[in-house]
Order: structure tokens, then sequence, then C-alpha cells
């Protein structure tokens, strides 16, 4: 089912400023694991992993999820297609396994910190508050520089599914317009 123009317009916006906010926090994520990771002060410290907490217990998941699934709602509702061209299908598996890692490694990184912190010790490793947005942040560069350059051409789906739509009743083939 292919969406209206006004329809693929509000779900292109709402992809747009969901990723934009996806990359935004793991901006504001690797700020303040840097903060944690190379301040002296106890204090500062506990403030920015109890920050880094709220991003990812409360804004972060919510985030990924409405990008995940508005990016699905995009693909499968135009012409791109989830496994018809290959920049989307990447952009679709580096989503979920980003999403999948903000749930299993970096929330728990992150969870921990804070409790090592909260209880009165340092900050156990700074791996654990650096290394989920790192990885993130160049996932996140990646699939907007696909999302921008479009790469890679069509998936051998993509390949058959033009062809047999340019197929005329007579079984010859008409002629195809390409765009950009």
């Amino acid at each position: 089912m292919k969406l209206s123009r006004p329809a693929r317009r509000a779900w292109l916006v709402v992809h747009v400023v969901a990723a934009a906010s996806w990359l935004g926090l793991t901006l504001g994520l690797l700020a303040l694991g840097i903060t944690a990771a190379t301040t002296g002060s106890a204090v500062t410290v506990e403030a920015a992993v109890r920050a880094m907490k709220l991003f990812a217990d409360w804004l972060l998941l919510p985030v990924a999820f409405l990008t995940l699934v508005s990016g699905l709602v995009l693909a499968l509702g135009t012409q791109w297609g989830l496994a018809r061209h290959r920049w989307v299908y990447a952009k679709f598996w580096v989503t979920l396994a980003t999403t999948t890692a903000t749930v299993l490694a970096l929330r728990p990184g992150v969870n921990s910190a804070v409790a090592a912190v909260a209880a009165g010790g340092p900050l156990p490793d700074a791996g654990e508050v650096l290394f989920g947005p790192i990885v993130s942040l160049s996932a996140y560069v990646f699939m907007t520089v696909i999302s921008v350059l479009k790469p890679w051409g069509l998936t051998r789906r993509g390949r058959r599914l033009r062809a047999t739509s340019t197929r005329t009743p007579a079984g010859t083939t008409a002629p195809t317009r390409r765009t950009a």
C-alpha cells in the first residue's frame, strides 16, 4: 500500500525530526560521558551520569522506536520499499541494531555507572559511559550519509521487481524512466 502524498510528507517529517532528536540526544550523552570521564569532581561525575540516566530512560528509547517505526512506514509505504534498495535495507538493520544496543548495552552501562557513583564510589569504567554514545553517533552519521547519497543501487529483489513492472503485456520491455 502506498502512502498518499500528504501522509508521506507527514511521516517523513516525523522520521527526520525523530532521527535528528536521536542524533542530538546521542551528542548530549557523549558530552555528559566525556564530562563524567574527565572531571576530577565527584559531584560533577554524579550529576553527569544521573543526567545520562534521565536521557537514556525517558528520551532515548521512545525516540529510537519512533525513528524505527516511522522509517518502516516510509519504507513500506513509498517506492523505496524495505528490501528494494540497499541503502534502505542497510538503514533498517543499523537502526534495529542501535535500538537493540541501546536497550541491552547503553542503558545497563549507564545504570551501573549511576549505581556505583551514587554509592559514593568513583566512575567504575569510563568506557561504560563513552562507548555507547560513540558507537551510536558513528551509526547515525553513517545512516545520515547514506540517506543523502543513496548508494549501492537496487537489491536483487528490487531489480526483479523493477524488471517485472516494466514488462508490457506482449512480453517486451517498456522503456524505463530513470529518476534520481
